[in-house]
């Protein structure tokens, strides 16, 4: 009778095996597949047009540098407390509130621009990598004129509506 158990547990054992064994194949199967659905990359674009955008990439940076420049000089002179037409006390206290409220705004457009500044320096690196040009969404290559418009530009315009930005 000992035999007979033993013999039922082989069996048993090599049943659970089987099934097992059949999973390992599908998931096998399945790990195929995931590359196929990966989107395919196209040819980019050819390197005298990466020229073209990095020249415009270039051109748009130097704008951003001299106006942050601007920006800064004029925040300078705002922290400095030198008022040019101070006439009285009254003239004085008036115009702090308004000499605040300009240096707020001065500084949200330089934060404005630093952050512009910093997407024209990823998209020169993504020029390097060798990645500009293509869709982080989809991987479909970008429109030749959304990039000479937005040349810091990551997503396609079909991309950019459905995240409804």
């Amino acid at each position: 009778m000992a035999k007979k158990a033993v013999k039922k547990q082989k069996k048993v054992a090599a049943k659970a095996k089987k099934p097992a064994v059949s999973k390992t194949r599908q998931v096998q199967v399945k790990a195929k597949a995931a590359p196929e659905k990966a989107p395919v990359r196209q040819k980019g674009y050819s390197k005298s047009d990466l020229e073209h955008f990095r020249t415009i990439i270039m051109e748009k940076r130097k704008e951003i540098l001299e106006e942050l420049e601007t920006l800064k000089s004029s925040m300078m002179d705002s922290m400095t407390g030198e008022y040019t037409s101070e006439n009285s006390a009254y003239s004085l206290h008036m115009e702090q509130g308004t000499d605040t409220m300009e240096r707020e705004k001065t500084f949200l457009f330089a934060s404005r621009e630093g952050k512009f500044l910093n997407y024209l320096d990823d998209a020169l690196k993504r020029i390097e990598k060798g990645d500009y040009g293509f869709c982080t969404d989809c991987g479909k290559l970008i429109e030749k004129e959304r990039l000479e418009a937005v040349p810091h530009a990551q997503l396609c315009v079909d991309c950019k509506m459905k995240r409804g930005k």
